[in-house]
């Protein structure tokens, strides 16, 4: 049973179901709510005496619990000349306030609005809808494999988007999607690392073409101990001299391994195939090592968890950056924040003059100061914003604390170091296995 807004009965069978921009009718059987007043939600449909037939308008899911209820519709009559564009407007005030909509719906629904010639500020002026969320979720749209990640995987705007970039890579694709999914706070990280990994195999990629257009035999792997070639560096000729770099790229049976340093700088290391063959003198220690045969399975493992943690802390350190820029952006900063500077500047101040002794162009970072304005002094920053004299101070205690922080952190642990990482998880800023090594955390 249908009725109009003045309570007469209306044929149901001449009522059907409009556009929505929900792509699914959330149904929850509330039975309460169904009652005399949940009955009472307006349900907006076109009369069917004045149009060719009735158009329910807006509210899909309360509309479909009430048919399922089978008690009857409230109707409110509206004009059949609103336009797409009103309708689609409609629908997403309707369903956003009464029952939360998914990022799939929102999506569906910008999308079509973009259809219907809608710029992205009408397209946000109109919904409410703030207008980078909106840019992201268009993007999404634009990318099936993107969409996908949000509509079967569960995967938000901001996630999905970031993802895009790796949309020529299944296998990592898939990887970071599970980590959305399982272990979102170390998501961002697992991204970082990825885009590292890709940087560095295009780059890599490129040196290795050229050693190999020389005629060199490009090494996959690190060689290992107790193989039959050497490091230049470890060999010298009959005469007992070290090569120089022109007498290494006309040496026969040359092996090159192409890798990437942490500093994004990539290195070609030579090696030589059975030097004695060629009257060519081996080091001792690299003899020795020859000698004392391949590394252990314990040894291959020590290695690959030592390059997996290098690379985990490489990510880990652009992303805590990133998380220390935001907190800076912040009003408001950390409660106990004059009391971390004072520890610092007291106890901790050789951890913060590395900083100072670079010109504070971490705490410049730290800050947002934009590039074109690194090179002045945090000085002319400060003039400008004596507000935020909290603010620079930190930045300046933060950024000398970052300088101090490498590979070697998470190796050699240090307690002043481990204290600031400590703080920051107490800041809210999720510590990533490597990370919590370096903070003497090693169980949960």
């Amino acid at each position: 049973m249908v009725t109009d807004s003045t309570g007469s009965s209306v044929v149901s069978g001449r009522w059907r179901t409009d556009e929505m921009v929900l792509l699914h009718s959330p149904v929850t059987f509330d039975m309460a709510s169904l009652g005399w007043p949940g009955r009472m939600i307006i349900v907006p449909a076109q009369h069917p005496e004045r149009f060719r037939y009735d158009v329910v308008r807006v509210a899909l899911s309360r509309d479909t619990e009430i048919t399922l209820a089978k008690i009857a519709k409230p109707v409110y009559v509206v004009n059949a000349t609103q336009n797409t564009e009103e309708r689609i407007i409609e629908q997403l005030a309707e369903n956003e306030h009464r029952l939360q909509l998914t990022d799939s719906d929102r999506v569906n629904a910008w999308r079509q609005l973009e259809f219907e010639g809608l710029s992205v500020p009408k397209i946000a002026k109109r919904t409410g809808a703030k207008r980078d969320q909106m840019k992201t979720g268009l993007a999404v749209a634009a990318n099936q494999t993107a969409t996908t990640l949000v509509v079967e995987y569960g995967l938000n705007l901001e996630q999905a988007a970031i993802l895009i970039e790796f949309d020529d890579d299944s296998e990592v694709v898939e990887q970071l999607r599970d980590y959305a999914n399982t272990d979102p706070r170390y998501f961002p990280v697992a991204v970082e690392r990825a885009r590292k990994d890709r940087a560095d195999r295009a780059a890599c990629a490129e040196v290795e073409a050229d050693e190999r257009a020389k005629g060199f035999t490009i090494l996959s792997d690190h060689p290992v101990h107790g193989g039959s070639i050497f490091p230049i560096h470890g060999i010298r000729d009959a005469d007992g001299n070290r090569f120089t770099d022109e007498q290494v790229q006309n040496l026969p049976n040359l092996h090159v391994y192409v890798r990437a340093g942490w500093d994004d700088t990539i290195h070609r290391n030579y090696y030589l195939e059975d030097p004695a063959a060629h009257g060519y003198v081996v080091d001792s220690h690299y003899a020795n090592n020859q000698a004392a045969g391949p590394r252990t399975e314990e040894e291959k493992a020590a290695r690959s968890e030592l390059i997996a943690n290098n690379k985990e802390w490489d990510a880990a350190t652009v992303v805590r950056r990133q998380w220390l820029a935001e907190l800076l952006a912040r009003k408001t900063l950390p409660k106990d924040a004059p009391l971390v500077i004072a520890t610092a500047l007291t106890g901790a101040h050789h951890l913060v003059s590395a900083s100072l002794g670079r010109g504070n162009q971490l705490a410049k970072h730290l800050l947002g100061i934009s590039e074109d304005v690194h090179r002045e002094p945090l000085s002319n920053y400060f003039e400008k914003h004596l507000s935020r004299a909290t603010h620079v101070t930190f930045a300046i205690v933060l950024g000398g604390m970052e300088e101090t922080t490498s590979r070697e952190t998470w190796r050699n642990p240090r307690t002043d170091t481990a204290n600031y990482l400590v703080t920051l998880a107490a800041w809210g800023y999720p510590l990533t296995p490597v990370e919590r090594i370096a903070a003497k955390l090693t169980t949960e």
